[in-house]
């Protein structure tokens, strides 16, 4: 297992995130599509995608971390039970609070949270709800705002991972080929 010396990538966030140049968000963002376009390769549902769970090496490289929820898919589709204790509510696709139902869509919706986080320097997503309230706010249509120094071009990728059917989602190959066209319009 490969040490990282960063931390996490929700403190570094709160801490460093400030003094980040665009283009830095924007790769430290495409390493973590990267990652997960791998495990979506490899049948692998991550099922806790947040910032909070991706770590930072020295070079400013975001990994993916904290595999203890994650599992193997069997027909595209890791189906929970036993309830949904301890689910990450803010982060996860409305098809598995529902239905216990996680794949590589549900992955993706978790991902756009994850940008949301990286954009907003660290905010907590739905600040002023409660997981029953972010669930009711969720169903009917609501979703987070453009943080305020967010590229137009990342929003609207945001907003595509959060489309409410999982089929409609974008994979994590053209997610990640999406980042890396944004980031060198950022040169």
């Amino acid at each position: 297992m490969e040490l990282v010396q960063g931390g996490d990538f929700l403190t570094f966030l709160r801490t460093e995130g400030a003094r980040l140049r665009m283009k830095t968000l924007l790769q430290m963002v495409g390493d973590a599509a990267a990652g997960m376009e791998y495990l979506e390769s490899k049948g692998c549902i991550h099922r806790d995608l947040a910032a909070r769970n991706c770590l930072v090496t020295e070079k400013n490289v975001l990994k993916i971390s904290d595999f203890g929820m994650s599992r193997e898919e069997e027909d595209g589709i890791y189906a929970a039970s036993g309830g949904l204790r301890q689910v990450p509510v803010k982060w996860t696709a409305p098809e598995a609070l529902n239905y216990g139902r996680y794949s590589s869509e549900s992955d993706v919706w978790s991902f756009g949270i994850l940008l949301w986080e990286t954009f907003s320097l660290g905010a907590s997503p739905y600040p002023n709800l409660s997981n029953q309230q972010t669930r009711e706010f969720i169903e009917k249509g609501g979703r987070l705002p453009c943080p305020e120094l967010c590229p137009d071009a990342v929003f609207r990728l945001m907003e595509q991972c959060w489309a409410y059917e999982p089929g409609e989602r974008p994979s994590f190959s053209a997610i990640h080929q999406e980042l890396q066209c944004i980031r060198k319009r950022h040169r």
